[in-house]
């Protein structure tokens, strides 16, 4: 009985409803979830809902979560929390502790599965190469909430959670080599790039919702892994853009590599975009 009503309840509710988790929810949607989602300005809300999704708008904070968090959260399923830590920014520095108050929220209102995105800044550089079975060893202040806050709720007994680490996410418009083009002698050419196509990020989530994989780490990064000098260089001659260069490198360095495993064990995930 209790499994046929997990069945039949099929509500999702996206915390930071931004370009991920817009197309994210229309994807759902065609897949037959209920979705409601939130952003930060009322604004935003009122535009979203005239395109048609249920909108709110939801504020974390340090000093706690402000907004319509009843209604998003009564009789939801499973809550997909997308909060941006401000890791190239370094804003973050409250962000466990506004992680803190929402999964307060998220006891409060019985909200049974959680999928936590989270990123692989998580990894250090220093570490190499690592999979799910490497424990992270972040450095930067950043990183570091970052990896309390999986913990948190990884090893939270109020719900099961997911943690799922993109790597670096593109798409359409959205593309790194954007911040690269033409540019000289830059470092690091001969670090492996970790990245991830949006549609990848869809799929994925969707995947661990379908298949219920609650309770696993997964590291979201496609398994291709060219270096940055022939990545960028190959993608700006495509674009007919100015490539950008790099220094030589004479000494061994280490790069951080980040690979899944549970993809593959687990969800039996097959990528559908290239690099």
């Amino acid at each position: 009985m209790l499994k046929l009503l997990y069945i039949m309840n099929k509500s999702v509710s996206i915390i930071g409803m931004g370009w991920l988790g817009q197309p994210l929810a229309v994807h759902l949607n065609r897949l037959g979830y209920d979705i409601s989602g939130s952003v930060m300005t009322l604004e935003k809300a009122t535009q979203l809902q005239q395109r048609g999704f249920d909108a709110y708008r939801i504020v974390v904070s340090d000093d706690g979560v402000h907004g319509q968090i009843n209604t998003l959260l009564e009789d939801t399923s499973c809550a997909i929390l997308m909060i941006p830590p401000g890791l190239r920014r370094d804003t973050g520095a409250n962000f466990f502790q506004k992680m803190e108050h929402l999964y307060t929220e998220l006891k409060r209102f019985k909200v049974p599965k959680v999928i936590l995105v989270s990123s692989i800044s998580v990894y250090d550089d220093s570490q190499g190469k690592v999979t799910e079975s490497d424990n992270p060893k972040p450095e930067n202040a950043t990183a570091k909430q970052l990896w309390e806050t999986e913990e948190m709720f990884i090893n939270s007994t109020d719900f099961k959670t997911t943690v799922v680490r993109f790597g670096g996410m593109f798409s359409g418009s959205r593309q790194p080599l954007r911040f690269l083009v033409g540019r000289k002698n830059l470092a690091g050419g001969q670090a492996p790039v970790n990245l991830i196509h949006r549609d990848d990020c869809i799929q994925i989530i969707s995947e661990i919702l379908e298949k219920d994989a609650f309770g696993h780490i997964f590291n979201a990064v496609h398994p291709d892994h060219p270096t940055k000098e022939e990545y960028y260089i190959d993608r700006a001659k495509k674009a007919g853009l100015a490539p950008p260069s790099f220094k030589k490198t004479y000494t061994t360095e280490t790069y951080k590599q980040v690979d899944s495993e549970n993809l593959v064990k687990i969800l039996n995930y097959q990528f559908k975009r290239s690099l």
